[in-house]
């Protein structure tokens, strides 16, 4: 089992409804699209921030990364990523997560909630 979260570049929705429609018109368009594109300079830096904290499950040897995809920047597309991490580390890595996107200016959805974070 996986715990999902988008993060994007825009304005931040008024609420919880909307954010849902911009996030399913994103994923539609960046992760489900037919055309590749490579992330955004902004959803690059924060890809880089998290791996700061966290290696890429990729680079895992110890088995400590949240991440349950590697690497992390393939789950990126514009200025979306959508990526998942393991239950059992969640709470904590979802929190530093929306953290992280809220002091670079970025989005975060809660894909579980269907919910703005934080």
């Amino acid at each position: 089992m996986t715990y999902d979260l988008a993060v994007w570049d825009g304005e931040r929705p008024a609420d919880d409804k909307t954010a849902g429609q911009i996030f399913s018109d994103l994923y539609d368009r960046y992760i489900d699209g037919e055309v590749e594109e490579p992330p955004s300079e902004r959803i690059s830096a924060y890809v880089a921030a998290l791996l700061e904290r966290w290696c890429d499950i990729a680079e895992d040897d110890e088995d400590t990364s949240p991440w349950s995809a590697g690497p992390l920047i393939d789950e990126a597309s514009g200025p979306l990523i959508y990526f998942a991490m393991r239950w059992s580390m969640a709470e904590e890595a979802s929190a530093y997560a929306a953290a992280v996107a809220q002091s670079m200016g970025l989005i975060c959805f809660d894909v579980q909630q269907d919910r703005l974070r934080p």
